[in-house]
């Protein structure tokens, strides 16, 4: 198998990648493809990689992201960090979904630095997810470690599994929304979504 030896990430997750790659090869054996053909000589190690990249959400606890950045916070207004970037692998079909997740919690004595929250993301939609369980994974892991009165999110994305197979509809997106404690109240939720608009 070629491979990019001076490459860090390669050298830090040898087994995992080697591995997964020789699994790839058989795919794309049974496939009918030629694997020794110059375009796909590399594709079982680069695809591993690859895999191996996108799911690093295992190896990372948003909990502990959030609490490396908690500071105190006398204020009482709701802070929103809009319009978080993520990609996913779709737990059904391995295939991406991806979109932008926007949060907003009530602070409770505490506030996380802004980034944390975009790293929390990272962390739990670098997983086989579903949007719905992204959705409130993070708004429950949110709510426990920033003890906030309360936390709204809300995810928009299109997947890959409804664009390109089964139903093929290019331009559908879906939307999941997750909210716990002081955002209860119907008021507050119409305030934060509109504050995305």
């Amino acid at each position: 198998m070629i491979r990019d030896t001076g490459d860090k990430f390669y050298a830090e997750n040898k087994e995992k990648i080697d591995r997964i790659a020789e699994h790839y090869r058989a795919i794309l054996e049974l496939l009918g493809e030629d694997v020794e053909r110059e375009g796909l000589k590399r594709t079982p190690y680069r695809a591993a990689k690859a895999l191996v990249e996108v799911t690093q959400g295992y190896e990372q606890e948003p909990e502990s992201l959030i609490k490396s950045a908690m500071f105190d916070y006398s204020g009482k207004s709701m802070v929103i960090v809009k319009d978080i970037e993520f990609y996913s692998l779709c737990e059904h079909h391995i295939l991406p979904f991806f979109g932008k997740v926007s949060v907003g919690y009530m602070p409770d004595g505490k506030i996380v630095g802004l980034s944390k929250i975009a790293r929390a993301v990272n962390a739990l939609a670098k997983r086989l997810q579903v949007q719905e369980r992204l959705t409130s994974e993070l708004c429950e892991m949110l709510s426990n470690t920033l003890g906030a009165k309360g936390v709204i999110v809300v995810c928009e994305a299109g997947h890959l599994c409804m664009k390109m197979r089964g139903v093929e509809k290019q331009d559908s997106t879906t939307t999941t929304m997750e909210y716990s404690g002081v955002f209860e109240d119907n008021n507050l939720r119409e305030e934060f979504l509109k504050l995305l608009d």
